[in-house]
This record gives structure tokens, C-alpha cells and sequence, in this order.
């Protein structure tokens, strides 16, 4: 309890910078990253997260010092020239862009671990240090470090703002962009800038190797809460924040435990159950793919029972389970537990072996024999299709037209009252 106290107090500078400067790389880098994820440029943050390490150690060779200031200016260099590459072999070349991109981070970063190699045997005692910045290491932040990473992170987010419509029309669709006169290409270029300036924002505190996570994980964990591109840019903030606020805490209370790593576990935790529980998560489409299936099963069994009842002309007459497999294909264990729902439902009685409509169920059952024989009706009329062929379309959008669309049916088609085969349409 008192380390917690202790660092939400921020009362120590270490701690004010670490989680500052966690927070604001994490924050800047998701804001950009969403945009990236939505133009499924995911792979580039990893190429230039990558390939910034040989601007860092040019920068040293250069000054001789780890001047943090200067390193992030070769970073920035060194991230823009490989997405210029990327750009150059896939417009010159037959190779493809996940080829190239593959290609260039390969090189990239094996040229900057080649740099590292000689600036750490050159015996440059300034050297030291040195490797923080392909792993990370954010407890050694300073107030220096704090100054330059707001100014970083407000020029991102500014500029971001400032764009945000012409970065969403973009990301969505560049063809729709350009018919409205918007320069794709320069806005392009500028959020590709923003990206290599966000991933040099991270590089000291989580390193070239895990910057790419960073950049890309919030983002995609908010995509799984909504389809609204203002409050995903908002929630991949949000997650930033946290994993950022949460892997400088872990570290505060675990000396040994790095905080770049742990940030981005925190960030992953936090995707992973994004994937899985958000509402556009696996397990929430699982569960409304699964009661789509359970409406439609229950709606051909009511339409089962209509149609047996409109040949017999007795829609009273109880029914069982077997003379409505003569009728239709189903599997017996799905008309059984189709059948055990609609009695739920209150819309069958049973009266074992038989089941019986109630009224509510037979409205039902012909507001769905409707659908399906207006939407025929519909497929003849207007996209002239033979009536032989209209019955499997029906039969799926019988399901899906909703009181809205029946109405404008309706209307169209002048309130028929048969459809294409001469079967009356139920009122």
C-alpha cells in the first residue's frame, strides 16, 4: 500500500518523468496509430521501428555523445529513408510491398545492430548505454527527456487533429479522397511522417524492437469496441495511457521488471480482451450469430407449420414432429429444440407427440410466409428473375426485411395479393 501511495503521490521526479514520459509516447503513438491500423498499414510501424536504429548510431558517430535530441533527429531520418525505400522497390520492382517492407526492416535493423556492434568496441566510454535503445529503458528518463516528448507528442496530436477529417476519408477510401479534390499523396506523405515521428517519441523509453507494438496494439483493441473512427481514436488514447500508466507502476513496485516490455504486456492484455469481450469481440458475434441462427430455425418452423396448414386448409389440426420432417428437411434435433423455444415463446402448445399453433404463433408464421412471397414477388417484378429461381433468395431474406422494408414492398408492388407462383400472400 504505501508503494502505491508512494507513487501516486508523484512526489519523486523519477517517478513524474517515467510515467509522463510513458504516457505521452503511449498516448501520441496510439492517436497515429489508429489511422494506421484503419489503412491496414500495420506492418509499416514495424519496418520503421526497425530501421531507425542505424540513424540513432549514426547520430552518436556524428557527435560522439548520446545526445538525446540529435539521436531522435537521426531516428526520424533513418525511419523516413526506409519508407521511401519501401516505396521506391515496390514502385520499380516486381516485388510486392509486404516483401519489400520485410526486406527493408531486415536490412535496416541488421545495419544498425552492425553500428551498435562498433560504436560498443570502439572504446568510446560515451557509448554506454547505448543498447537501452533497441530494448528500451524508461526509468532512465529525465526532465530533459520529459520536455522533448511533450513537445513531440503535442506536435503529433495537433497536427493529427488538425487533419482528422482528410485522415479518416483517406483511411477509409483514397479513391473517394481524390474524386473530392483532397492532395492524397502530400497527406499521405504527412502521416506516414507522423508515424517514423511517432515511433522515434518511444524508442528510448521501449525500444526499436517492441516501438511497433505500441503503435499498433491500442489501436487495435480499440477497433474491437466500436465502429465510430472519434471514439476509437479516443479509447487507443486511453489504452496508451494505461499500458503506459501500468508498466511504469509494475516497474516502480518490481525494480528488476523493465517498464517498455511491461507496457507493452499491459497493452496486449488489454487487445487480447478487446478481441474476445468487446462488442465487436468473438464471443459477442459468436453469441448474435448463433441467436440469428436460433430466429431463423424458429421462423422456418412456423412457416412449416402454415404452409402443411394452407395445403390441408386446417391451420388448427396438431401437427407432429415427424409429419413435418415429411415435409420439410431439418435436422430432428434442431426442429426439437425449435420447438421447445416457440413453446417458450408462447407461440406452440404441446400436447404430446403433437404441437399446435397458438394464435400469436400463426400471426407470426404468416407475417414470415409474407416476406418471403412479397420478396419473390419483388425478384420477378423488378430484377426480372425467373420465379423458378427466386425461392432460396427468399427463403435467406425473409428473415432480414424488416416492418420498414415490407411497407415500401408493398407499396411497389401495388399490395399483390399472389405471388409469382399464384400462392396467395397471408394479409
Amino acid at each position: 500500500m504505501d508503494n502505491f501511495i508512494n507513487f501516486f503521490s508523484f512526489n519523486d521526479p523519477n517517478i513524474k518523468y517515467v510515467v509522463w514520459g510513458s504516457i505521452l509516447l503511449s498516448v501520441s503513438a496510439a492517436i497515429v496509430g489508429s489511422f494506421i491500423v484503419l489503412k491496414k498499414k500495420s506492418l509499416v510501424g514495424d519496418a520503421v521501428s526497425h530501421s531507425v536504429l542505424p540513424g540513432i548510431c549514426t547520430a552518436f558517430l556524428f557527435t560522439g555523445t548520446k545526445n538525446t535530441s540529435l539521436m531522435l533527429v537521426g531516428a526520424f531520418i533513418s525511419g523516413w529513408l526506409s519508407l521511401v525505400t519501401i516505396d521506391y522497390i515496390t514502385a520499380k520492382s516486381k516485388i510486392k510491398k509486404d516483401a519489400a517492407i520485410g526486406l527493408v526492416l531486415s536490412v535496416f535493423f541488421a545495419l544498425g545492430i552492425v553500428m551498435m556492434t562498433y560504436i560498443q568496441q570502439s572504446g568510446n566510454a560515451a557509448q554506454s548505454g547505448m543498447d537501452r535503445f533497441i530494448f528500451g529503458k524508461a526509468a532512465t528518463l529525465v526532465g530533459s527527456d520529459l520536455i522533448t516528448f511533450s513537445i513531440i507528442a503535442l506536435v503529433l496530436i495537433a497536427v493529427t487533429l488538425a487533419f482528422f477529417k482528410e485522415f479518416t476519408i483517406i483511411a477509409f477510401d483514397e479513391n473517394y479522397a481524390e474524386v473530392l479534390g483532397l492532395p492524397v499523396r502530400k497527406l499521405d506523405m504527412l502521416l506516414t511522417s507522423l508515424t517514423v515521428l511517432a515511433v522515434v517519441t518511444g524508442i528510448t523509453a521501449v525500444g526499436v524492437v517492441l516501438m511497433a507494438a505500441m503503435l499498433i496494439t491500442p489501436a487495435a483493441a480499440a477497433r474491437y469496441w466500436t465502429d465510430n473512427i472519434k471514439r476509437m481514436v479516443c479509447l487507443a488514447a486511453i489504452f496508451g495511457a494505461v499500458s503506459g500508466l501500468a508498466g511504469a507502476y509494475i516497474s516502480y513496485i518490481a525494480p528488476a521488471m523493465p517498464t517498455g516490455p511491461w507496457m507493452v504486456v499491459v497493452s496486449s492484455l488489454i487487445a487480447f480482451f478487446s478481441f474476445f469481450f468487446a462488442p465487436l469481440g468473438i464471443v459477442p458475434k459468436t453469441m448474435q450469430r448463433n441467436k440469428n441462427s436460433r430466429k431463423m430455425v424458429d421462423e422456418n418452423i412456423l412457416k412449416l407449420f402454415y404452409q402443411v396448414g394452407e395445403i390441408e386448409d386446417d391451420f388448427n389440426k396438431k401437427r407432429t414432429a415427424n409429419e413435418l420432417l415429411n415435409f420439410r428437411k431439418m435436422q430432428p434435433t434442431q426442429l426439437k429444440a425449435g420447438l421447445k423455444r416457440l413453446k417458450n415463446q408462447k407461440l406452440l402448445v404441446s400436447d404430446n407427440p403433437y404441437w399446435l399453433l397458438t394464435q400469436n404463433g400463426l400471426e407470426k408464421a404468416k407475417k414470415t410466409v409474407r416476406r418471403h412471397r412479397l420478396w419473390e414477388l419483388y425478384l420477378t417484378n423488378y430484377m426480372e428473375i425467373a420465379p423458378d429461381h427466386v425461392h432460396d433468395n427468399a427463403e435467406e431474406m425473409e428473415h432480414y426485411i424488416t416492418p420498414e422494408l415490407e411497407k415500401q414492398l408493398e407499396k411497389y408492388l401495388d399490395n399483390p395479393e399472389t405471388d409469382p407462383h399464384g400462392t396467395v400472400i397471408p394479409k
